[in-house]
């Protein structure tokens, strides 16, 4: 991560990445204002028309799911978002259709209490074919086991720092050597820490100190959360034992899962970044993502 300071104007950033959004049930044209100038587009969805006043962007198109599962049940999921894969023999033809459309990462759900899951067989052959295909694959991992059947099965990342129970420490540490987690800290209670709260914060804390990779991302779309730099989830992965220093990389981290390195926007923070670490998340907060063409006007 490289920045630099504009003398009497502020720090200029690599563009900050929000690794989980729902563009569809947004305005993505505000998140250039919060700071945001990559998302990952986890499921649903989204329209062109806006493309130049959006973020950089990657997408997952739809959610990979069993029949019945999560989140066809939803009240905001429209029924072409899921994909559905009965047997193994679904996997390839599900996995190639995210590919023709454009997907640069899978999504698969596999949320228990909301639903069916897809099974082993079915889960591996979908894993398989979308790493054939060069497609990470993010999982929706919730209920008991789930985190740990992805992992078995070789999914690259989670979508949410998981939070339906407490990992065992040999399985943090083998994740935290090959997997990515996506924070998402605040989704639960936003504000208002819930059980989950803990249970995600205590996870990701351990994920973190064994050398795992973290992306900042929020699952944009789902509840009360700001249109940009969250603070209070910046404030949660401090609490999980990142360093400022370790925020910023997950915000600037340069490539990851299918999301090429930003090339519209750069984030802007105007004034000198506070020598008090308390003041950091302020300081965060106060972020806007400019264009190329911005920047010059502004240096």
């Amino acid at each position: 991560m490289t920045s630099r300071f504009l003398v009497g104007r502020g720090t200029i950033l690599p563009g900050f990445l929000d690794a989980h959004v729902h563009l569809a049930l947004i305005d993505p044209t505000l998140l250039s204002g919060g700071g945001i100038a990559r998302v990952l587009d986890l499921g649903g969805w989204h329209s062109h028309d806006r493309r130049t006043s959006m973020p950089d962007l990657a997408h997952a198109h739809q959610f990979i799911t069993a029949p019945g599962g999560y989140p066809s049940r939803t009240d905001w999921a429209e029924p072409g978002w899921n994909c559905e894969v009965a047997t193994t023999a679904d996997a390839a033809a599900a996995v190639d259709l995210q590919a023709a459309a454009g997907a640069s990462v899978l999504k698969i759900t596999l949320n228990s209490p909301a639903g069916p899951v897809l099974g082993t067989e079915a889960l591996a052959a979908v894993v398989a074919r979308a790493h054939e295909r060069a497609l990470p694959v993010v999982a929706h991992a919730e209920g008991s086991g789930q985190a740990d059947r992805s992992f078995v099965a070789g999914v690259d990342a989670f979508a949410h720092s998981p939070f339906s129970e407490h990992l065992a420490d040999d399985l943090v540490t083998a994740m935290a050597a090959r997997m990515t987690w996506i924070s998402t800290l605040d989704i639960h209670g936003w504000g208002s820490p819930t059980a989950a709260f803990d249970i995600a914060s205590d996870n990701l804390r351990r994920f973190h100190a064994a050398g795992g990779r973290v992306l900042y991302g929020t699952d944009l779309g789902n509840g009360p959360l700001p249109l940009g730099v969250n603070h209070r989830e910046i404030d949660a992965l401090l609490g999980a034992g990142l360093s400022p220093e370790d925020v910023l990389a997950v915000l600037c981290t340069p490539a990851p899962l299918g999301l090429s390195i930003a090339e519209n926007r750069v984030t802007f923070i105007p004034g000198e970044r506070p020598r008090d670490p308390q003041d950091f998340t302020e300081w965060l907060c106060t972020a806007r993502a400019l264009t190329r063409p911005e920047l010059e006007v502004l240096a």
